[in-house]
């Protein structure tokens, strides 16, 4: 019986330490996680110039990014996790005005972005959906970061779109990167 209980013990261990990022909540420490699996992926030092979280009821999150581990390589590679698999959909070439280095149009996780906030932003937004227009379970449909392709990291923003569990009007919010709401449609 003993040895029956510590099979048990194990298996619900090695299943919830798992690897999956599939089900992890959209709430500070769940994004904290991705962003660990995407600098376990890609390097700590890895740039991004496109990072989208979305989630689908039936597979869970789906993460997007474009990434190079060599900025001034100009080369990137486009690529998708759903279900816990790594697809690279394409190469990309990164074209720069003459005179400026291409990790200026970029940027590193845990830097100046920050997963960490974007999912404490989720929070705040389903709470404030919660409170203001009575949703009782408003749902992930995506969270990103809008950077512009001048470089101007000022000009970046959290971009989180929110919807009622069960379909209907999607919630816009904007946020700036330090957390100060710009606007909610």
């Amino acid at each position: 019986m003993s040895l029956f209980l510590a099979i048990i013990v194990t298996s619900t261990l090695l299943v919830s330490c798992s690897d999956s990022i599939s089900n992890l909540p959209a709430t500070k420490e769940g994004f904290t996680e991705i962003e660990n699996k995407l600098k376990s992926k890609f390097g700590d030092d890895a740039y991004y110039t496109d990072l989208t979280i979305s989630y689908n009821k039936s597979i869970g999150n789906i993460i997007g990014v474009t990434v190079t581990e060599n900025p001034e390589s100009l080369k990137m590679g486009q690529w998708n996790l759903t279900q816990d698999t790594w697809q690279q959909n394409s190469d990309i070439i990164v074209e720069v005005p003459n005179g400026t280095k291409a990790s200026d149009y970029m940027f590193q996780l845990g830097k100046t972005i920050s997963l960490s906030k974007l999912g404490e932003l989720v929070e705040a937004s389903v709470q404030k959906l919660k409170d203001e227009k009575q949703l009782n379970n408003p749902t992930l449909s995506i969270a990103a970061l809008n950077f512009p392709d001048t470089g101007d990291i000022s000009k970046a923003k959290y971009m989180i779109n929110l919807k009622p569990e069960n379909g209907g009007t999607t919630f816009s919010f904007y946020y700036t990167l330090n957390g100060d709401l710009i606007k909610m449609d």
